[in-house]
């Protein structure tokens, strides 16, 4: 076995560290300061909610159809070259999408933004892994989320500054001076991680490419048309794809996906505990800004700061409840932190049409808390039940997930809406009286469904807890 070798790197492993985390916090920032945006871009553009919500969702929706051929591509070529080509190009987009002349050009730049920030996301973890010893990886990877964190925390509070003072177009110019300093720091200090040999499953990746993109445009499709001619296809299309995918993984010798990975439950389930958390996620930070500003008639820059105390309060857990768990395990706290994740969504569902604003601070930093006692030591989970070589793939398998958790939160929390909330009251920038208390009932809909996913989570990591790790486990491919 052609393991990395990486005890040359321990002395420096904490600058490289740094290097991942300024590169890391600009994908935050970009989607943190776009979520508060939204109804603004909406106003400027005179589109309604369901052509809106694109601008977040193909975002997600190319880096999360990428994100598996980029993490095999890395485990054969090597991090350090898929990590910052994805650097260099999340920079050179962002500034296309600030140029935007249109809701289709911001769209269209989104999409290519997508593509470069899956390079970041699908080795970013595999960089830190192979970096660290086991040991040190629940409290690096705590660590690293600080990164990510403080780019949620920047975003909405920097969105709305930026935009109430010079417009919503210079949001998307924050990246550039970031990503440079990123790329330089990046360069100097990311070490050259020697590839496995291996051949690049084309077919696989292409398979793979459009069951993933051509499912979660059904949903999107689905929550606003129903089943139409459309719909039926685009989920035919990635059923007849997603089989062939398999089929090719099963018989080649060296293919995208070792399908192997998931025979290890711990692997599997802790992946579906990441989806599920991120779907809860993504219903409370797309839906709660539309909340702030249409029925509470904040500005955006108060929108902003409000929505800060989620991430924020991931800052201060998540290194703790990372570290912790180096010792005492990570069932608990996953459990802990998903539980309490439920536990606000469903305190959100009780906002009213008049309340103070700290009784919503205090609901999004309860969902903060457990984000951050949740992700870090299921992210360590999921790290360390695989092989060495195989660290590229794995992370990539678990930024899909978080991505499409990211997707289909936002399509999820968009149909609850949809099909409750008359569409005029959609289209309104500030509604009042009855038009409020009927928006509101959406809403509410939408924060219970977000808890239930929360909760479901409880239950994959408790069955999880119960099965092999890793060195229970044969590869097939090893």
């Amino acid at each position: 076995m052609n393991e990395i070798q990486v005890d040359s790197y321990f002395p420096k492993r904490y600058s490289i560290l740094v290097a991942i985390m300024l590169g890391s916090i600009m994908g935050p920032i970009d989607g943190s300061i776009v979520n508060v945006i939204l109804p603004t871009i909406s106003e400027t553009f005179k589109v309604d909610i369901a052509t809106i919500q694109w601008v977040p969702m193909i975002y997600l929706l190319t880096i999360s159809s990428m994100l598996l051929f980029y993490g095999r591509l890395g485990d054969i070529i090597g991090y350090k070259k898929i990590y910052l080509s994805g650097l260099a190009g999340f920079v050179i987009v962002s500034g296309l999408c600030g140029f935007a002349p249109t809701i289709a050009w911001l769209i269209a730049c989104r999409a290519l933004q997508g593509l470069a920030a899956g390079m970041m996301m699908a080795v970013s973890l595999a960089i830190i892994t192979a970096t660290f010893p086991p040991i040190e990886r629940g409290k690096t990877l705590g660590l690293n989320a600080i990164s990510i964190s403080a780019g949620l925390a920047l975003g909405p509070s920097l969105g709305g500054f930026i935009t109430s003072t010079l417009g919503w177009r210079y949001v998307f110019f924050i990246n550039i001076p970031i990503g440079i300093a990123a790329l330089f720091w990046g360069l100097q200090v990311i070490p050259e991680f020697k590839g496995r040999p291996g051949n690049v499953d084309i077919l696989g990746a292409l398979t793979a490419f459009i069951s993933l993109f051509s499912i979660l445009i059904f949903v999107n499709r689905f929550q606003y048309h129903g089943l139409s001619y459309s719909a039926v296809v685009l989920l035919l299309v990635s059923i007849i794809s997603g089989f062939v995918f398999y089929q090719l993984e099963n018989k080649i010798a060296q293919p995208m996906l070792n399908l192997n990975l998931f025979r290890n439950l711990t692997f599997s389930l802790a992946n579906v505990s990441a989806l599920l958390n991120f779907m809860a996620q993504n219903v409370m930070v797309f839906l709660t800004p539309f909340y702030l500003q249409k029925v509470l008639h904040y500005p955006s820059n108060t929108v902003g700061l409000i929505m800060t105390a989620f991430p924020l309060v991931v800052i201060l857990i998540a290194p703790f409840s990372g570290a912790l768990s180096d010792y005492i395990g990570t069932t608990f706290l996953a459990c802990l932190g998903t539980g309490i994740c439920a536990l606000s969504l469903f305190l959100m569902s009780q906002l009213t049409v008049s309340v103070p604003s700290v009784d919503i601070v205090w609901r999004l930093a309860l969902f903060g808390l457990g984000t951050g006692i949740f992700q870090s030591p299921n992210n360590s989970a999921v790290m360390g039940s695989v092989p060495r070589h195989h660290l590229g793939v794995a992370s990539g398998i678990l930024a899909t997930m978080r991505n499409i958790g990211m997707v289909l939160g936002i399509a999820i929390g968009g149909a609850v809406l949809y099909s409750v909330v008359p569409p005029r009251l959609l289209q309104s920038s500030t509604l009042y009286n009855g038009d409020a208390l009927d928006f509101l009932t959406g809403l509410k809909y939408a924060y219970f469904v977000g808890g239930i996913l929360a909760a479901l989570a409880i239950v994959t990591t408790l069955i999880r807890s119960n099965g092999k790790n890793n060195q229970d486990i044969e590869y097939a491919s090893d």
